[in-house]
């Protein structure tokens, strides 16, 4: 008879346990030691153990073990581990709330387009809208100010086969975005905008888990401002994927921006 061990680590050096997750698809968590953020595309049984492949928002699929406390669900140490028998429900809804079209391959590109104003945006319009993007498709790039705008909508040349769509922040009366929006704006060009400083603000205070978004003092970098007021890091990088990794659907985000992104796809999709 094998004699009995006792754990003589302190309770304080003890890991603690973390829940055991069905790594069922469509799933979106973050691999601890690479920090990859993707959904659930399949799980897999080799050799050296149970693996799970996870999509990015850009496509991209890596292949991870699924080993204990290797990933994050919220924020949180999870483990991940094979879906039970008789696999998962997939969901019916896309993040922007449409009816999922389970197998359906992407539409070949439009000649219309969408842009929007700042990668950031980009990443947040493909997060809850790229399922309904592919299906119609829509492709969206980003201005990387609106000061070239003109020139953009001069050289695209819309038509009505080839409508053009445009996201701007802070689109208020009276102010240069507004004066821009005017003179581009057409039967063929659609611009609208959101009234945040940027789009930043579009996603709601309590998914982020703040009561607020910081009021920043003009003059200052908001991005910049917004770190410092909440205490996170210096790396407006790092905070906008932080910000991202909480938006799961359209519930995440402001009625403001939701409208006129749904405006922007019906107009450069739906007949004249």
């Amino acid at each position: 008879m094998r004699s009995y061990q006792p754990d003589l680590t302190p309770p304080w050096k003890r890991s603690a346990p973390v829940p055991e997750v069905p790594a069922e698809p469509d799933l979106v968590v973050e691999e601890v030691a690479t920090g990859f953020c993707g959904a659930v595309i399949r799980c897999e049984k080799t050799a050296q153990g149970p693996t799970v492949t996870l999509e990015d928002r850009f496509g991209k699929h890596r292949v991870f073990p699924m080993e204990p406390r290797g990933f994050l669900l919220e924020g949180r140490v999870v483990t991940l581990v094979r879906p039970g028998p008789g696999g998962p429900v997939r969901p019916t809804r896309t993040a922007s709330g449409s009816v999922a079209v389970p197998g359906a391959r992407a539409r070949v590109a439009r000649a219309g387009r969408i842009y929007v104003e700042g990668r950031h945006d980009a990443e947040l319009v493909e997060r809850v809208w790229g399922d309904d993007l592919r299906i119609e498709g829509v492709v969206v790039e980003y201005l990387e100010g609106i000061d070239d705008l003109p020139a953009i909508v001069g050289e695209f040349a819309p038509g009505p086969d080839a409508r053009l769509g445009v996201l701007v922040d802070h689109l208020v009366p009276g102010s240069k975005e507004s004066r821009i929006a005017e003179r581009v704006t057409g039967d063929h060009v659609l611009v609208v905008g959101h009234p945040y400083i940027d789009v930043w603000e579009a996603v709601k205070p309590s998914s982020v888990g703040i009561d607020a978004w910081p009021v920043v003092p003009r003059g200052q970098d908001w991005k910049t401002g917004v770190c410092r007021a909440l205490g996170w890091p210096p790396n407006t990088g790092a905070a906008w994927q932080h910000i991202l990794s909480k938006v799961r659907s359209y519930k995440d985000l402001e009625p403001q921006l939701l409208g006129r992104v749904e405006e922007l796809i019906d107009f450069v999709t739906l007949p004249d």
